[in-house]
């Protein structure tokens, strides 16, 4: 499977505007174009510079993809990357233990996914503190880092709310409730995407109110359970978000067993197997997709470079991509949708 396209440029020479202009501008050949080596770029990372990729949780095909994705990088630049992990998102304790013991290993740098934008706030200052460089990505902290790469959440969450409310009203359908499944409280990034996604679904679609706000904790028994109360107990119930590809696949399941296909209409968010078969069967009618793998590949080199002492762009949004039944079987989003992945360690 082909890999993500690395951006041929030496960090002496490329100004920031530029770097952050080329990125966003050309994002669908950068997912899917072969690896274009160049001789500068290659002598812009040092080899041998130890980077480890700390994500929220192992156990989704997300952040599998995105520990591919620094695997990647790990192997075309030379660096020695370790690929680490909590068992659950909902474990901000056991992902700070993670930053802790890469911290006690003296690593020349680390990419974090923080599960939680305050919690971790102390140990990433900790290792700042100690010269290693730290790249947040996916969900921002609250402390400075070396580099952010992530989703503008705000503006993906509209872009959920817009094609929700654009598919009610083509069944007719101009008021009644809706239900926010989400993940985890207080993650930065989900709580973006929520606001993003309330703040146009009200913009755009005053009749549509959102009346039930549920959270799983990341998982999909729960998920299913909350989405199977909300459709019993509100029979005014015209449309699901969920905020995760978790979230997504118990609403999916939720959906098919109260066989409410016709009833409500379900936008999900992000991708596994289980959100691309609703996807393909129409119980979710559209899902938004970040590249995770990009997130775990610039990153590694994000936090290479910054490690080196050369310029890491402050800031990189790579964007979400809206698929429904009309694109998803396109070669370009299929690889989308279908990524590279690994397990990392914990």
């Amino acid at each position: 499977m082909s890999r993500i396209f690395k951006t041929p440029f030496t960090l002496s020479t490329v100004v920031a505007f530029s770097l952050v202009a080329f990125i966003i501008g050309i994002l669908a050949s950068r997912l899917f174009g072969a690896p274009t080596l160049h001789a500068s770029a290659a002598n812009s990372v040092a080899s041998n510079k130890r980077v480890d990729v700390i994500v929220k949780a192992t156990d989704s095909q997300f952040w599998q993809a995105m520990l591919a994705g620094s695997q990647a990088a790990g192997k075309d630049w030379g660096l020695q990357v370790g690929l680490f992990g909590a068992t659950s998102e909902a474990d901000v304790s056991d992902q700070t233990r993670l930053v802790e013991n890469s911290i006690s290993r003296n690593v020349d740098a680390i990419v974090l996914a923080p599960s939680s934008s305050q919690a971790l706030d102390g140990v990433i200052s900790r290792a700042r503190s100690q010269n290693i460089k730290l790249i947040t990505v996916d969900t921002r902290a609250t402390v400075p880092s070396d580099g952010f790469i992530g989703t503008d959440n705000v503006k993906a969450g509209a872009q959920a709310a817009d094609r929700l409310g654009a598919l009610l009203q083509s069944k007719g359908v101009t008021s009644g409730q809706i239900l926010i499944e989400s993940s985890v409280a207080g993650v930065q990034s989900l709580v973006d995407r929520d606001n993003g996604f309330q703040n146009q679904l009200k913009a755009r679609f005053p009749g549509l109110q959102v009346t039930a706000h549920r959270y799983n904790n990341n998982d999909t028994a729960t998920a299913l359970s909350q989405t199977n109360d909300v459709l019993s107990a509100n029979s005014s119930l015209v449309g699901i978000y969920a905020d995760n590809n978790v979230s997504a696949d118990g609403v999916a399941q939720s959906i098919r067993e109260n066989k409410a296909q016709d009833r409500v209409v379900a936008v999900g968010f992000d991708s596994d197997p289980q959100e691309v078969a609703a996807l393909k069967d129409g119980t979710l009618k559209a899902i938004l997709v970040q590249n995770p793998y990009y997130f775990g590949y610039q990153g590694v080199l994000s936090a290479a470079m910054a490690a080196q002492g050369k310029y890491a762009p402050p800031s990189l949004d790579p964007g979400a991509i809206l698929v429904d039944s009309s694109n998803m079987n396109t070669p370009a989003i299929q690889k989308l949708l279908n990524p590279p992945t690994t397990k990392g360690g914990s």
